[in-house]
C-alpha cells in the first residue's frame, strides 16, 4: 500500500472456479493506517532496547517475522479488518449516507460493477461531503446547513482525546490506535489547541525513518513544529505537494496540513464545518472556545448522519433535510418505507 500510495485494499478471498458465479470473493477491507498502528503496538511488546537510530520502520518489521509475517487472515480476529459494504455506480449518494451513518467502522465504501461486482472505485466520507457542499444554496441543505454547531446534539456528547504537547509521539500513537479518532494535541500550561495527531498522517513513519526510530524520545511539540518547517518549505515548491486526485490515496493531504488541526467555534455553522473538514482533508474538527481550548469534536460521520434519511432512526435528527429532499425527487416515506408519489 505504501509503496502504490494507497490508503487502504480490498481484501480478496480465493473462490473455487465451481463456486465462482455464487460467492463474492471480496470479503473485507483493510486500511493502512490500522496496520502501522496495530504493528507500533506489537514491536513496543517485543522490543527489549530502543530502537537503532539507522534503523527504519519496515526493516525493523523485518527483524521481527512474528509480526512481519502474520497473516490478513489472522488480523480478521484483531478486529482489523473493515466490514465490506460496497455501492453500485447506480445506487444514489442517500445509499452512501446511510451506509456511513449506520455503521460505525466503515470510512470506505468501495464502487463495483453490477455484471461482475469488480471493485472499479471508492466513495469516502470526504467525497459524500463535497457532493453535498455541491448543493449549497439549496433550500433543502441550507435548511440544516446554516444552523450553527450548537444546535446538533454531537457538539456536546462526544469527548475529545486529548495528549500534551510534552508527551512522547510513542504515547500519542498508543492512545491514537485505541481511539482511531484524531488526538487533539494541548499545551499543557495554557490548554490551547496547538495541533492533532490523525490515522491519516501515519505514511510519516515511512517517509522519515527518525520519526520511527525516535518516537519514544520525540515530543509531540517537536514533530509539530518540525512539520511546519517542512511546509514553509513544500510551500514554496511548484505543486510538488500538491495531493493526488486519488481520494483513496495515502497522502491525500497537502504537507501543509499534516500536524494542522481543524477547529470550529460552536456558533460556526454546519456548513462551515463541512468546508473546513473538506479543505483540510481531516476526519475530525475540534470545537475551541475562544481562547483555543478544546471543548468537543465533531466528525465526518457525525456530519454524514446528519443528512441520513428519517425513515431510518437517525441517531441525529435529519428530518428536515430527507423530508425537503423527498419532496423534490416526488417521494414519501410511510411506516419506515419509500414510496414514489
Amino acid at each position: 500500500m505504501y509503496s502504490s500510495n494507497a490508503a487502504g485494499a480490498v481484501i480478496i478471498d480465493v473462490v473455487h472456479s465451481s463456486l465462482g458465479k455464487y460467492v463474492d470473493r471480496d470479503i473485507g477491507f483493510v486500511e493502512f493506517s490500522s496496520l502501522v498502528l496495530w504493528a507500533l503496538e506489537e514491536l513496543g511488546k517485543v522490543e527489549s532496547e530502543p530502537t537503532d537510530s539507522t534503523s527504519d520502520f519496515l526493516s525493523t518489521l523485518k527483524q521481527h517475522h512474528q509480526i512481519a509475517e502474520t497473516k490478513i487472515a489472522w488480523l480478521a480476529k484483531l478486529f482489523l479488518w473493515e466490514p465490506f459494504f460496497p455501492v453500485r455506480t447506480h445506487d444514489t449518494l442517500f445509499h452512501a449516507m446511510l451506509l456511513f451513518s449506520k455503521h460505525h467502522r466503515l470510512n470506505v465504501a468501495p464502487v463495483v460493477e453490477s455484471m461482475n461486482s469488480s471493485v472499479i472505485g471508492f466513495v469516502t466520507q470526504d467525497a459524500v461531503m463535497e457532493l453535498l457542499l455541491q448543493s449549497s444554496g439549496l433550500e433543502w441543505l441550507d435548511k440544516i446547513a446554516d444552523k450553527q454547531l450548537s444546535e446538533f446534539r454531537f457538539a456536546n456528547v462526544r469527548k475529545p482525546v486529548l495528549v500534551y504537547s510534552d508527551q512522547t509521539l510513542a504515547d500519542g500513537l498508543h492512545i491514537l490506535s485505541k481511539e482511531k479518532t484524531g488526538v487533539a494535541v494541548i499545551d499543557r500550561k495554557t490548554s490551547r489547541l496547538i495541533g492533532s495527531l490523525q490515522c491519516s498522517d501515519l505514511y510519516l513513519f515511512l517517509d522519515d525513518s527518525t520519526l520511527f526510530s525516535k518516537r519514544t524520545t520525540t515530543t509531540l511539540e517537536e514533530l509539530i513544529s518540525l512539520n511546519n518547517k517542512t511546509d514553509r518549505k513544500c510551500s514554496t515548491a511548484e505543486n510538488s505537494c500538491a495531493p493526488g486526485r486519488n481520494i483513496l490515496a495515502l497522502r491525500s493531504r497537502q504537507s501543509g496540513m499534516v500536524g494542522l488541526p481543524a477547529t470550529n467555534l460552536e456558533s460556526d455553522t454546519l456548513k462551515q464545518a463541512m468546508e473546513k473538514l473538506t479543505t483540510l482533508r481531516s476526519s475530525c474538527s475540534f470545537i475551541v472556545d475562544e481562547h483555543g481550548r478544546v471543548q468537543g469534536v465533531v466528525t465526518t460521520r457525525d456530519i454524514i448522519s446528519v443528512f441520513s434519511p428519517l425513515c431510518m432512526d437517525s441517531r441525529i435528527d435529519g428530518a428536515t433535510f430527507f423530508s425537503a429532499a423527498l419532496e423534490q425527487a416526488g417521494c414519501r416515506v410511510e411506516n419506515g418505507q419509500m414510496f414514489q408519489n
